[in-house]
């Protein structure tokens, strides 16, 4: 079995983007996740979003950078169930899906897509990936929560529901590469 890493509340990590900051007249919630896999696939990634928004509307914002993927590959990227990491990354569930919905791409109808659905990220000729990704179906508080749930990256590529019948359960993403438990971060 590999080691995972979880972040305390006083390790400061990277910021990868400021423009959400000039948008948020409020403090930012901020949640952070170490990836490591049983491959060389590392990374860390954060997940922000504006701390005063009472009714969940504003999204949260997922950024980071992860490397050792395959060069130049789209790879299935989302939020699991469960915050388990005993067996590795196959403990951390399914995708996280509080709405029994069938799998779809980031920007599907909310009947079409789990809550957890991040799409693909895209490795560049070095098989590193610098994203930011807006979601508007999770938060970093209240019900529907991220925090304390695994982020995945696949060894695959998302085929967004449009496949055959297991692609409406997980987009045919493959093996896991890397996960990370989401934990509370600090501001900067």
């Amino acid at each position: 079995m590999f080691k995972y890493l979880l972040l305390a509340l006083a390790i400061s990590l990277p910021v990868f983007s400021k423009a959400l900051d000039d948008s948020c007249p409020c403090a930012l919630a901020r949640a952070v996740a170490v990836l490591k896999g049983p491959s060389i696939v590392t990374g860390t990634v954060i997940f922000t979003q504006c701390a005063c928004d009472k009714d969940g509307s504003e999204p949260v914002h997922v950024e980071g950078r992860i490397q050792g993927l395959t060069p130049n590959a789209l790879r299935g990227f989302h939020v699991h169930q469960y915050g388990n990491l005993t067996d590795g990354c196959t403990s951390a569930g399914e995708h996280w899906n509080p709405f029994n919905a069938t799998h779809g791409g980031l920007k599907a109808p909310i009947n079409k897509r789990h809550a957890g659905d991040l799409g693909n990220i895209e490795s560049n000729g070095n098989g590193v990936a610098v994203f930011d990704i807006a979601n508007d179906l999770m938060t970093l508080k209240g019900p529907l929560s991220i925090v304390g749930r695994t982020i995945v990256v696949h060894a695959g590529t998302d085929d967004l529901g449009k496949g055959n019948a297991t692609s409406l359960i997980n987009g045919n993403s493959g093996a896991r590469s890397a996960c990370g438990v989401i934990a509370i971060g600090t501001k900067d």
